[in-house]
């Protein structure tokens, strides 16, 4: 069972697509990441989702109801954080959040508690009673989550939830929304930030002028742009004996030593012979008794995927 799904999903402005023919599927609990350039057609994509943009053509499921004839039950499966959001300025924080309560007609005593919840989840119980405007941007952002989230939707749609936050702000966003999903959420996000997205998403998909390029694992999205595959592999003793090892293993077609006084050390091995390379190398280190502690394949490289399969050219 999928929680998103669209077929043939197409939004023309004129005579220009915007989204063309998109069919995706999202199961249910993921964290799927839409990638893509300026004007690929994530935002459009969103909004569709969200019941705010209507398809030229095509047609949305959510949780398997079809989008154009259960638009009301729809309404309340899915909270929508847009990229850019209007927010009431002159609103205290718990105001903002009983205004679109109300809205849900949630009743005053429920809303009272789903209030309070809200404002633990995301970390802005001290600033209940501030005001709005006198919020960081990445309580702004915490606080726009937690209005999409005053109904409690099963699905929700981030347009680039992590926009304009600094460093912390964005790992504290990175771990609320790791919580969310451990709470059964499925959440689709966009997002220009790479390697949070390869750290964050189960799945990924990338869109280019309205089109889905590719999607899938990260696994299976490096595998399909890049023939090279590259481990990590890390050592707690014989780091001298390691790296003779592993430079003369036949299988083995490069590989960088990383030392450090403060780490153990370290290295980036590029194999041949695939999964079986890999177990064949790990199997003769075991033998020799060098103490490996880490030994997992390289996935930082969502970059060069997005780069090949993008012209990197912005569309209208």
């Amino acid at each position: 069972m999928f929680a998103i799904t669209t077929r043939d999903l197409t939004r023309k402005f004129g005579k220009i697509y915007a989204v063309d023919h998109l069919d995706m599927r999202i199961p249910i609990g993921s964290l799927f990441g839409l990638i893509g350039p300026n004007g690929a057609g994530k935002t459009t994509t969103i909004r569709m989702l969200a019941g705010l943009l209507e398809p030229t053509s095509g047609e949305i499921r959510i949780n398997e109801l079809s989008a154009q004839q259960y638009r009301q039950e729809i309404q309340w499966q899915v909270g929508y954080m847009p990229d850019f959001f209007g927010v009431y300025d002159e609103l205290l924080v718990w105001e903002y959040l009983d205004f679109f309560g109300r809205c849900f007609r949630l009743d005053g005593h429920k809303r009272k508690q789903i209030i309070d919840e809200l404002l633990e989840l995301v970390d802005l119980t001290e600033k209940r009673d501030a005001y709005v405007h006198t919020l960081s941007r990445g309580m702004r952002q915490r606080l726009c989550l937690a209005h999409a989230l005053i109904h409690d939707p099963q699905v929700l749609l981030l347009d680039e939830p992590a926009s304009g936050l600094d460093p912390r702000a964005r790992v504290e966003m990175r771990e609320l929304l790791r919580e969310l999903r451990s709470m059964g959420k499925t959440i689709l996000l966009s997002s220009h930030i790479l390697p949070e997205l390869a750290e964050l998403c189960d799945r990924v998909a990338i869109m280019e002028r309205g089109r889905l390029v590719v999607h899938g694992s990260l696994e299976e999205i490096l595998r399909q742009v890049t023939q090279r595959r590259f481990w990590k592999i890390q050592v707690l003793n014989d780091p001298v004996r390691a790296a003779d090892l592993i430079e003369n293993f036949p299988r083995v077609l490069s590989f960088v030593e990383a030392q450090s006084n403060n780490r153990p050390a370290h290295f980036e091995v590029e194999l041949s012979g695939g999964d079986e390379g890999a177990a064949d190398l790990l199997e003769r280190m075991i033998h020799e008794r060098i103490r490996v502690s880490a030994f997992a394949e390289s996935l930082s490289d969502l970059e060069e995927a997005f780069l090949k399969l993008t012209k990197g050219e912005e569309s209208a």
